[in-house]
């Protein structure tokens, strides 16, 4: 795991300009750090020493320096690769993985990404045809990004490496939509992600994307027809091979444990491949709704594992400014605190945890999935019911239910993409634009039907489920958990993500994820044998944080304090008056914006950490700071 970054421009690569980039990524790899200049191209790497802790520092070769590598990542597929190098004459003189991919694309050029198993962002440099290339795996689990103009090229794991620029006000107004920002955007102008499942090009001009994997639903008969505890058996031997390939480093490992049924099974598979305990590390809330250590304990209990867990009253307004500092840019899903927290007291123990990310978008666990079907059927009566749910009342004791409740009708009658973003949808285009004062010509949703359009003629659920694979776990969960977890210098691994896992799940019948309100119906029976009964039948939780009561009691003026209208009205990208509207709606209890104010929140801090400062490496923060301030 480490951080990357590169120049590549016919005018020759600045070293200067280079060093500076990487300094930037100090909290990626703390480890050690190098470089590699070599005419117009300079690469650059800083390394969490994680396999080959001896000979593995970067940039890599191969064995006449003509291919020069840097990479982001693991590869759990590296020693079968390897054996079939050396078959073909290749000569090694690392351990690890790294040294694989030089070869790798020597033998098959830019094809070579296609035959790797694992999560990547990887840079290579080929000396003889004067061509760079940059490929990010099939899932996006690594970040990518980069700045082309006028003929130059430079690239970086983190949007701090690369020169700063103006906002980019179609981000902007994506970000208000989905409270991240979706790729290519970022957010900003001129810089853009590389996309997952593409290489990019760069040979002395304008750099070209090539695709090279599009993980897709199929429609496999075989699966249909396997009876459900053939299938169920199949999935946990999917899973505890993954697990396995996750757990090699020569490094201890370990696993967030949230209480809930993804990462459960990863700690379960876990415990059974290690010969010593496994470590397992859970953050709790004081707030008993939200709280799940008792969960995780009986999961903890179960394995034997060593438990770490920490219950707290966090200080958000002291974690806040820590949050916007580590990541780069403006971000809004509210468990990003929770995985910050949790990725701490992880990191004091080991350097590499498995995460359970993935679960949900491939085997159905949102509840927007089994009311995405439940809106076939009552979608015309919703609406009808409309008028009448949106005048009740707000309780605070069932904010949550209201919310949801007032969200299904407004959608509920939208066609089937449109219905499925209208009940995530953080600001309407209405509300964007009276926050703004102008309505924007950009349309977010547009990239949402564009993946949509490429799964026609797949069921439903599936094709909803490739929306949130391609946009909500990119853009949102998977930068959550590398942001999250690298300001404290930990890998994140993420083993439903892998493609042993996959492709089993893509091709499952609707029946087999979501029937009627259950979810994960094949996960679910599958877990049986192995976790807790309340663990297999929970409902959904995950690392949440109670946003909207802390919104409304402590952190209330902390947030008039950021949100002020002299603040606002400095940066000067929404209405003062607007942002005090929607401040004092939330805290009288008319209506829960806890989203929107925590995107607002998320965008204003930003602001001032990397555009008002000039933004360096992240120092995490430590509970220990927390617990003294």
């Amino acid at each position: 795991m480490c951080g990357i970054c590169g120049i590549a421009s016919p005018a020759g690569a600045d070293p200067v300009r280079l060093a500076a980039m990487s300094a930037t990524l100090l909290h990626r790899g703390p480890d050690s750090d190098g470089s590699w200049l070599d005419g117009p191209v300079g690469l650059a790497a800083r390394r969490l020493a994680i396999i080959d802790l001896e000979t593995g520092d970067q940039p890599l070769t191969n064995e006449d320096g003509s291919v020069v590598v840097v990479q982001n990542g693991e590869l759990y597929n590296y020693r079968e690769l390897r054996a079939e190098l050396e078959a073909q004459g290749h000569r090694f003189r690392t351990h690890g993985d790294t040294e694989v991919l030089a070869h790798l694309y020597e033998q098959h050029g830019t094809g070579f990404a296609e035959r790797l198993r694992g999560m990547f962002a990887v840079a290579v440099w080929d000396a003889r045809e004067r061509r760079l290339v940059l490929a990010r795996d099939r899932f996006g689990i690594k970040p990518l990004y980069y700045r082309a103009d006028a003929g130059e090229l430079e690239f970086a794991s983190e949007l701090r490496a690369l020169p700063r620029g103006d906002v980019d006000l179609d981000a902007l107004e994506a970000f208000l939509a989905f409270n991240s920002v979706p790729a290519p955007l970022t957010i900003l102008a001129g810089t853009r992600k590389l996309p997952p499942g593409h290489v990019l090009v760069w040979e002395g001009g304008e750099p070209r994307l090539e695709r090279f994997a599009r993980p897709a639903p199929v429609d496999a008969d075989a699966i249909r027809r396997e009876p459900d505890e053939a299938l169920a058996a199949e999935l946990r031997a999917r899973l505890r091979d993954s697990v396995r390939a996750h757990l090699v480093a020569d490094v201890p490992v370990g696993v967030l444990l949230s209480g809930g049924i993804d990462s459960a099974l990863l700690a379960a598979f876990a415990a059974e491949a290690s010969t010593e305990p496994v470590r397992t590390f859970t953050i709790g809330f004081r707030e008993r709704s939200f709280d799940e250590t008792a969960g995780a304990r009986s999961v903890a209990e179960r394995y034997g594992t060593d438990h770490r867990e920490l219950v707290l009253e966090p200080d958000a307004a002291l974690l806040l400014p820590a949050l916007a500092e580590a990541f780069d840019e403006p971000f809004a899903d509210s468990s990003a605190l929770p995985t910050y927290l949790v990725s701490e007291l992880a990191a004091r123990d080991v350097k590499v945890a498995l995460s359970g990310e993935g679960g949900d978008e491939l085997f159905g666990g949102y509840e927007t999935y089994a009311a995405d079907l439940l809106a076939l059927r009552v979608g015309r009566l919703a609406r009808l019911a409309g008028p009448v749910v949106e005048r009740l009342p707000v309780s605070t004791a069932k904010a949550s239910f209201d919310y949801r409740a007032k969200r299904f009708v407004r959608a509920a009658h939208l066609p089937p993409l449109e219905r499925h973003h209208g009940w995530k949808e953080i600001f309407s285009p209405d509300a964007r634009a009276e926050l703004t004062g102008a309505r924007s010509a950009f349309d977010p949703v547009a990239g949402l039907r564009t993946r949509y359009e490429e799964t026609a003629g797949a069921d439903l659920l599936a094709r909803l489920q490739d929306v949130d694979l391609g946009t909500y776990l990119v853009d949102d969960l998977l930068v959550k958990t590398d942001r999250a977890s690298m300001a404290h210098s930990l890998e994140a691994r993420v083993p439903f993500l892998d493609t042993v896992v996959t492709d089993l799940a893509l091709a499952l019948p609707t029946r087999l994820k979501v029937r009627g309100l259950r979810k994960k119906v094949l996960l679910r029976k599958a877990a049986e044998p192995l976790l807790p009964a309340e663990i297999v039948g929970g409902r959904k939780r995950g690392f949440s944080i109670p946003a909207a009561a802390w919104l409304r009691g402590g952190l209330e003026p902390f947030a008039r304090d950021v949100l002020s209208a002299d603040t606002i009205a400095r940066q000067g990208f929404f209405r003062p008056a607007a942002v005090t509207r929607l401040l004092d709606d939330h805290v009288a209890g008319r209506e829960d914006l806890s989203r929107q104010l925590w995107g607002l929140l998320a965008f204003t801090l930003w602001h001032e950490r990397h555009l008002e400062r000039t933004p360096g490496p992240v120092r995490g923060l430590r509970v220990a700071e927390l617990a003294a301030a």
